[in-house]
């Protein structure tokens, strides 16, 4: 498997879904009137089916930030073919420290 690349910028994340046909989605079961839920790409014809409800990307967006996640992904598999992987995780647990008192920034930007 090839190594896996850290995504926090929403533009990059955006370009890296549209070129696999992914959709920001939430987990169905989790939605409220008030908030999205979990939070998933949905890649069309796999195991998302009847699981996840697709979502716009500002909100998809909205609930990355507010949770301070990050987007773990991999360009190509082992054999050189198109990845599919991606992973939600806590930015904390891939960005190095901080010191303290310092200002994280905030990408922001239009989405499609």
């Amino acid at each position: 498997m090839s190594a896996a690349k850290v995504l926090t910028d929403h533009d990059e994340i955006w370009a890296w879904a549209e070129k696999r046909g992914a959709i920001p989605s939430d987990v169905a079961s989790t939605a409220t009137d008030d908030d999205v839920g979990i939070i998933r790409l949905d890649f069309p014809g796999y195991s998302g089916e009847g699981t996840l409800s697709p979502i716009e990307w500002d909100e998809w967006f909205e609930k990355f930030d507010a949770n301070g996640l990050a987007l773990l992904v991999q360009e190509k598999t082992a054999d050189g073919q198109i990845s599919n992987f991606n992973k939600l995780v806590k930015r904390e647990t891939v960005e190095p420290s901080k010191k303290k008192g310092a200002a994280k920034s905030k990408g922001t930007s239009a989405h499609r």
